[in-house]
């Protein structure tokens, strides 16, 4: 009889510190849960961020990075002087032209000396120079230069002209090739050429700008 109750004062075996086995596999469970919803969540973050980075690389490469040629155009001439004789037929003429350097860039243009050459029939009656400097990023710089013009360099191949001066219209053109750098990010230097290619119908009775078209 007293060997029964020695037997009898032991603890349960199915308990372990207070916590059956099924509690201590829910906690598991849940703890496990939790570490794979957190591994989940960081996975998330990490493409994310890894999505952006490479849309800012992207965005960098395409817009910030690429270099385009910058425009190199001829504006509205201001006519000072403009004298004709249809009977020779010539002309003589001069006028201020505007020169304009467009540069699109997110880094500055750097541009040699350049030589424009204004022209008639393909003739050319006069050149002006063009000295070497700088555009900045996203700007457009301005260059007036004088120019006179005399057909008398046309050595007689004048039958366009004298249409052209009985319709009140002379058309002349101007062109140049400049040659330069852009530089991004203070460091990376690309070369670009641009050329100038204008059209000028000047308006004889006018002395005026008629139009000016450029390609």
């Amino acid at each position: 009889m007293a060997e029964h109750d020695e037997q009898a004062i032991y603890p349960p075996a199915s308990s372990t510190n207070g916590f059956h086995k099924s509690d201590q596999e829910s906690l598991r469970s849940t703890t496990e849960e939790e570490r794979r919803r957190k591994r989940m969540k960081w996975a998330v973050y990490i493409a994310a961020f890894t999505v952006f980075q490479v849309m800012v690389i992207l965005v960098f490469a395409l817009v910030v990075m690429k270099v385009k040629a910058p425009k190199f155009r001829v504006g509205d001439l201001e006519i000072q002087t403009l004298t004709t004789d249809q009977s020779s037929p010539s002309f003589d003429m001069t006028f201020v032209a505007p020169i304009r350097i467009k540069n699109t860039n997110f880094g500055p243009y750097k541009y040699d000396a350049t030589i424009v050459d204004f022209t008639y029939g393909g003739v050319v009656l006069s050149r002006v120079n063009v000295f070497k400097g700088k555009v900045g990023f996203k700007s457009t710089k301005k260059i007036d230069t004088q120019v006179l013009l005399s057909s008398s360099a046309l050595s007689g191949a004048t039958a366009g002209l004298a249409d052209e001066l009985k319709n009140g219209v002379i058309t002349l053109g101007s062109q140049a090739q400049m040659n330069g750098k852009v530089t991004l990010m203070l460091m990376f230097k690309k070369k670009k050429s641009t050329e100038m290619n204008c059209t000028m119908a000047i308006d004889v009775a006018a002395n005026a700008v008629k139009s000016v078209e450029c390609k």
